[in-house]
């Protein structure tokens, strides 16, 4: 009878560890190796709705891309959706899709936005009105909490406020969104930036109620799991397929979004597999099991958790005392403003407020009511050290500094989890955006390098010490409404002190293709490496073409060179301008930007012969070699002993005469 029992208790065992027969239902499933033109008409396959279209390339653009003479302003605020034509799935499923996609930056941008997504919706929708930008044509402003018949996978390419993971993830948005929860793709070894085609696999289990996306680079395999998640999509009963994206409100922050192939099958399952994932009540009890084990080992090491995180939390608080004191000290700005007026002025930080994003922060657009007033509202995380040393740098060197050219510091903030800087708002945006565009005249192109220059002087020598910017770039010139130039973006910033008015570091700080040459082998920043970096500037307003981070084949100060040595100077000259400018005075302007920039630190212009330089048309020009000076190091530059016997700085001490250095060094790095 013993043995009677234990035989049948094997058989149903085996049977109830077996998944239901699902032999009968067929397998149905699409695929699209390439996308026809055909494929969008009527009658076909797919319905491309509001800016996607099928490329003569045979891929699906989910928003439109740059093109020869295209306006710039064309590029932004775009959303796109496609779906396949007729209801792809009927619940209960498994499903199986996997698509490969190309995303790239668009020429100019320096970053990507915002993403796309992988959406499974009730209805054959177009995505909702004002769905732009990391709303990735998902949702509209007034629905982005609270949207139904809707499921999306999302693959972003631009950190908002509300992504958990930065940028480069992938996360589940169901009616909201806000993440359900994400990871970032660098789990799978994928890196977008690397600008290749990438295979997405998105497959869900029925049974298991589990959503999987794989990546990898298309060129291999196997795909690499990503991320799961345990999500009961037959409750939102979703039958139509397809994709979704948006680009933002700015052209900085763009790219061109590819679907290069499509494949998608699913396999009904009976009505039993929506009652409990595989293993049915066998599979729940050891789930009970698990959760009195894990209850058991919870409480015995309760009391212990509670004391660590009371004790991690209380340390927190102190931390955010201690640097909220420190900013009433060390700042000189006029005004400390609340979290609250400030998410209010910026509509809660909205990514349709966002006027750029840089490496240590985001800037938004502010409006005050009292006293009405458009402000600039720079975010900056707190999550490290880094970001701290980035703020009170920027608080103690720009609260300070009061010239007509240089971004004023109207007050800050310190509150919640970011640290937030208000500037006056300047309302022609940053230089190299007029650059790719070529929007100045000449007239205004020389003010801007005045005013440019103007500014580098005041830090340089007039200031009461020698504050050296390290950072100086189009990006970080601001043009106000009546195109005058004002030098912002202090992060880097450091007060030189000591006879040889440099400061030292141990990493690299500033921006490839502005850099001087000597600063790799010193580590040391000086006005002479401003001055470096603001030729590079002259060179790039004058000509209308970017510096593109150096390289190589794209170098101005090259290409510039080899004009001047071959006498043909003018052909520097930006073509948008057609003739219409001086020429004497442009050859001027290009000849001190090559002497600004010259190898030789010793032989560049300072910022004083400079403004005289561009104020004064009758001021003597320095003498120009007949070739190319040779890149070279002076003995007297290159690195002895570390760096040269200079202790190395931390990217904020002893920058600052808000404080004492011995004060701000101990606090802040010590912590």
């Amino acid at each position: 009878m013993t043995l009677f029992w234990r035989v049948s208790v094997v058989i149903v065992s085996v049977f109830l560890l077996l998944p239901p027969a699902v032999a009968t239902s067929p397998e149905r499933s699409f695929k699209f190796p390439s996308f026809p033109l055909t494929s969008c008409l009527n009658g076909g396959l797919l319905i491309c709705m509001q800016n996607s279209s099928v490329r003569p390339g045979g891929y699906l653009a989910l928003i439109p891309e740059p093109a020869d003479g295209m306006d710039p302003n064309l590029l932004e605020n775009n959303v796109g959706r496609v779906l396949y034509s007729s209801p792809a799935i009927s619940w209960p499923a498994n499903f199986d899709t996997n698509f490969t996609v190309l995303i790239k930056k668009n020429p100019n941008a320096s970053g990507f936005g915002d993403g796309m997504a992988f959406v499974m919706t009730n209805d054959k929708r177009p995505s909702p009105k004002g769905s732009i930008g990391g709303l990735l044509g998902l949702f509209g402003p007034s629905t982005k909490r609270n949207t139904t018949g809707q499921l999306a996978v999302e693959i972003d390419t631009f950190s908002n406020e509300y992504d958990q993971d930065g940028d480069f993830h992938v996360g589940l948005d169901i009616s909201t969104i806000f993440n359900n929860d994400s990871a970032p793709l660098s789990v799978a070894n994928v890196d977008l930036a690397k600008q290749k085609p990438i295979t997405y696999r998105i497959r869900y289990d029925g049974w298991s109620k589990q959503l999987e996306i794989m990546a990898g680079y298309a060129d291999d395999s196997p795909l690499k799991s990503v991320h799961n998640w345990s999500v009961v999509i037959a409750s939102i009963n979703v039958t139509y397929v397809g994709f979704s994206a948006a680009s933002g409100p700015s052209d900085d922050y763009s790219e061109s979004i590819r679907v290069l192939s499509w494949y998608f099958s699913y396999t009904p399952l009976p009505e039993d597999s929506l009652a409990s994932p595989a293993g049915g009540k066998s599979k729940q009890g050891v789930k009970r099991k698990v959760a009195i084990a894990l209850a058991v080992l919870f409480a015995s090491c309760f009391l212990g958790l509670v004391v660590f995180f009371g004790a991690k939390r209380f340390m927190k608080w102190r931390r955010w005392r201690w640097l909220e004191s420190l900013s009433r000290s060390a700042a000189c700005a006029p005004k400390m403003y609340t979290y609250e007026k400030l998410s209010k002025a910026t509509r809660s930080f909205s990514s349709a407020n966002l006027l750029g994003k840089g490496g240590f922060g985001s800037v938004y657009r502010g409006h005050l009511s009292s006293p009405p007033s458009v402000v600039a509202v720079k975010k900056i995380s707190a999550a490290s050290k880094q970001g701290e040393r980035e703020y009170f740098a920027e608080i103690c060197t720009i609260g300070r500094l009061r010239h007509k050219n240089i971004v004023q510091l109207q007050g800050w903030c310190h509150s919640g989890k970011s640290l937030l800087l208000v500037y006056e708002f300047m309302a022609n945006g940053s230089l190299d955006r007029h650059i790719a565009a070529g929007t100045l005249c000449w007239p205004m192109r020389h003010r801007v390098l005045l005013g440019l220059a103007s500014a580098l002087l005041y830090l340089h020598e007039e200031c009461g010490g020698t504050v050296v910017h390290r950072d100086v770039k189009p990006n970080n010139v601001l043009l106000d409404a009546d195109f005058e130039a004002h030098l912002g973006d202090f992060g880097l910033a450091r007060l030189a002190q000591g006879t040889d008015r440099c400061t030292s570091t141990t990493v690299l700080a500033g921006t490839l293709g502005y850099l001087a040459p000597e600063f790799g082998y010193t580590g040391k920043a000086t006005p002479e490496s401003d001055m470096f970096s603001y030729g590079i500037v002259v060179l790039e307003v004058v000509s209308g073409r970017r510096s593109l981070l150096g390289l190589d084949d794209n170098n101005i100060l090259d290409h510039v060179w080899d004009l001047y040595v071959a006498g043909e100077l003018l052909d520097a000259v930006d073509p948008r301008l057609a003739g219409k400018f001086d020429e004497e005075e442009v050859k001027r302007a290009l000849m001190l930007g090559l002497m600004c920039a010259y190898p030789n630190p010793s032989q560049r212009l300072k910022s004083r012969q400079v403004v005289e330089i561009l104020s004064n048309p009758n001021a003597v020009l320095m003498a120009m070699p007949e070739g190319r000076p040779k890149t070279s190091v002076p003995p007297a530059l290159r690195i002895r002993d570390g760096f040269g016997g200079v202790a190395a700085m931390s990217n904020s001490a002893e920058m600052t005469t808000c404080m004492s250095p011995h004060s701000f060094s101990s606090t802040l790095l010590g912590r």
